[in-house]
């Protein structure tokens, strides 16, 4: 049973090591589970599970071999898109619903893997694929009397069962950003050398001296190890960033609450970066890009936050900016090469999915800077990105 848990994880692509399996296997052995299951839980869980990230899988893993439940079909993405946005009910009498056939759960679990396998289209009040207010018994806001609700609310009290339903709270990777995550995602941007005057005593190094001395104590200094890495942020502030007003001040609040980074900045921009960025936007207190470009060493990790969603002419032409009282006086994709070419460390976080990255400046955008979605795992990537010289 425990080796298939083991294996159970893998399949969920749970990153767990024979080493750490070992070390849970050892604290079974010693009665730390004290022949409880959820003092079982909670310990393989502390010794399995690296990052909130997996508790999702885990939780999946632990039901399925220990309570026997099965895993959740894979639910296609796409599918889900097409349930968040439902058609209006069919209404249908008490006689109809009598009519429709009822399936046990057996059934309705093999009949869902069958047709999540076969739908490749959205459907809205059908009998037969997953999809919205019809009589099918797969989807939800529909009339069947016994089905399984994928997504969408309750309602009519008819649902047999509801898919990924689970008992522990879960943890995804794509929920909106929030301080304490996005401050754990940069702490690891730190970058320690050793600098200064040697006024910090090196314990290992005076232990190993002493002993070296037969016991007569020998104080050994070095220098103090600090995080050297300088960050600039740009934020494109504004028009169609408006709806991730609130997402954005988290990034930015998080950053410039960092006491690790040896120097930060945060300047502002609208739609592309043209000859200014703004200090303070609203006030329109304005700083030179030529000047900052000159200031700054090409060693900052630069961070560019926008949406890169605006008008070809934006990015292509002089004078193209969206504020017609604003001219630049070059392109904005000059200015982007300007300060990828400057800086040898740049990602682009882009707060919209990534299924609506096909507009062509967002394309274009993104073959200058690598650019990640702003979610728990792209801010990851993207700060792995930042640790590797171009």
């Amino acid at each position: 049973m425990f080796l298939d848990f083991f294996y159970t994880l893998r399949s969920l692509k749970v990153p767990v090591s024979v080493t750490e399996w070992m070390t849970l296997m050892e604290a079974l052995a010693k009665g730390h589970a004290k022949s409880s299951l959820t003092n079982f839980y909670f310990m393989a869980r502390a010794i399995l599970i690296k990052s909130e990230t997996f508790y999702d899988q885990y939780d999946q893993a632990f039901a399925h071999v220990f309570r026997e439940a099965a895993l959740p079909p894979d639910i296609r993405q796409e599918i889900l898109d097409w349930l968040a946005d439902p058609l209006n009910r069919m209404a249908l009498s008490e006689e109809d619903l009598e009519k429709i056939k009822r399936l046990d759960l057996d059934e309705l679990r093999e009949e869902l893997e069958k047709r999540l396998a076969e739908q490749t289209e959205r459907h809205d009040g059908g009998r037969r694929w997953v999809g919205t207010g019809g009589t099918s018994p797969f989807g939800h806001s529909g009339s069947h009397p016994g089905g399984i609700r994928i997504g969408g609310t309750g309602g009519g009290g008819h649902a047999m069962q509801i898919a990924a339903a689970r008992r522990f709270q879960n943890y995804r990777t794509d929920v909106t950003l929030d301080v304490r995550q996005i401050k754990v995602a940069l702490k690891k941007l730190r970058q320690f050398v050793r600098e200064g005057p040697e006024d910090e005593l090196d314990i290992e190094r005076t232990i190993d001296k002493t002993c070296r001395e037969a016991g007569e104590i020998e104080l050994v200094f070095t220098r103090e190890r600090k995080n050297t890495v300088k960050v600039l942020l740009l934020m494109d502030s504004g028009g169609s960033m408006s709806p991730y007003s609130r997402l954005v001040s988290r990034l930015f609040s998080a950053a410039h609450q960092m006491s690790h980074f040896r120097d930060f900045k945060g300047l502002y921009f609208h739609n592309c970066v043209y000859q200014d960025l703004y200090k303070d936007i609203y006030n329109n207190e304005a700083e030179p890009t030529a000047s900052l470009l000159k200031s700054l060493s090409g060693d900052y990790k630069v961070i560019l936050v926008g949406d890169a969603y605006m008008a070809p002419s934006e990015l292509f032409s002089v004078g193209g900016a969206i504020d017609y009282y604003y001219h630049n006086d070059a392109p904005g994709m000059e200015w982007l090469k300007r300060i990828a070419d400057h800086f040898r460390y740049c990602v682009w976080l882009n707060p919209l999915p990534e299924r609506a990255w096909i507009h062509p400046t967002i394309r274009t955008v993104g073959s200058v800077f690598p650019m990640f979605p702003l979610t728990v795992d792209g801010l990851e990537n993207a700060v792995k990105k930042l640790m590797v010289r171009r």
